[in-house]
């Protein structure tokens, strides 16, 4: 098991007349090697459970297991989970400030004590995974377009060889050239690394195009947790809480309605593109 929460509570400004539970009671299981999107409104708890991940918050109620570790154990090493447990938050290129795009990925490990040559071997895997090429790794991070940033802010964080990887909105703020960038990639290192991905989106097609399961926050609160499918199935509940399910999911429900007999359950365009191809072409 990659993250275990049991009856976990938070929160913030206890006993003072500023007291927020921002988590009420969560009990969620993410194994290893999944793929999990985590959505919610603007404060739903989506930012305070992931800082839950790795200690950076400490629950003020219940247990948090992170790759076998009890955080409130006094043996758990907080900085090692920390290595293990890699987090890119909102806007990561705000917290690149090197002098070169390769220095500024060398950071972590050589804080990590590693050896000069295995610091350089890190970065260079770290900067390829991510489609860096090494004619620029003397640029300044500066220099880069947003898309290229957010991926030099990711190598970052791979280059500490994380088990998890936690993302939070990683394509905020990005043109659509840039987004698709940066899903390519998040789809490709999780396929390639194996590791546990877990990504925090406003954009369902995001989200239905990627992960394995979602888990949808709702004021503090796990309101649905399963499969992208069975998930966007509760469209009702979905905009109640300020949500909605993929746009393709509303297109092929109006399409169903004028008589088009198609499948409702079509989570991305080119999914829906086939279902009307095939329907189209039995229609011939």
């Amino acid at each position: 098991m990659a993250i275990k929460f049991e009856k976990v509570t938070h929160v913030y400004s206890k006993g003072t007349p500023f007291e927020k539970i921002a988590l009420n009671n969560i009990n969620i299981h993410i194994k290893k090697g999944e793929f999990v999107g985590i959505i919610g409104h603007t404060g739903s708890g989506k930012s305070t459970l992931i800082q839950h991940f790795n200690g950076l918050l400490k629950p003020t109620e219940g247990t948090i297991t992170v790759l076998g570790k009890k955080l409130n154990d006094k043996d758990t090493s907080l900085k090692e989970i920390r290595q293990k447990v890699g987090l890119v938050f909102q806007y990561p290129e705000h917290q690149l400030f090197e002098m070169t795009i390769f220095k500024d990925v060398a950071f972590g490990p050589q804080n990590m004590g590693l050896s000069k040559e295995e610091v350089e071997a890190r970065v260079k895997e770290a900067l390829d995974m991510v489609g860096i090429k090494e004619d620029m790794y003397e640029k300044s991070p500066f220099e880069l377009s947003g898309g290229q940033k957010r991926r030099v802010a990711i190598a970052g964080v791979l280059a500490m060889k994380p088990e998890i990887l936690v993302l939070d909105e990683p394509t905020a703020g990005l043109d659509p050239k840039g987004r698709d960038e940066i899903l390519t990639q998040i789809q490709r290192l999780h396929k390639t690394l194996g590791i546990t991905v877990i990504l925090v989106s406003h954009s369902m097609e995001d989200i239905a195009k990627l992960v394995d399961r979602i888990i949808v926050m709702h004021k503090g609160k796990v309101a649905l947790n399963g499969a992208p499918v069975s998930v966007f199935e509760h469209v009702e509940e979905l905009e109640k809480m300020g949500l909605a399910a993929p746009q393709i999911m509303y297109i092929m429900k109006a399409l169903k309605e004028k008589g088009l007999d198609v499948s409702t359950n079509i989570l991305t365009v080119e999914e829906g593109a086939k279902e009307i191809a095939s329907i189209l072409k039995k229609q011939k």
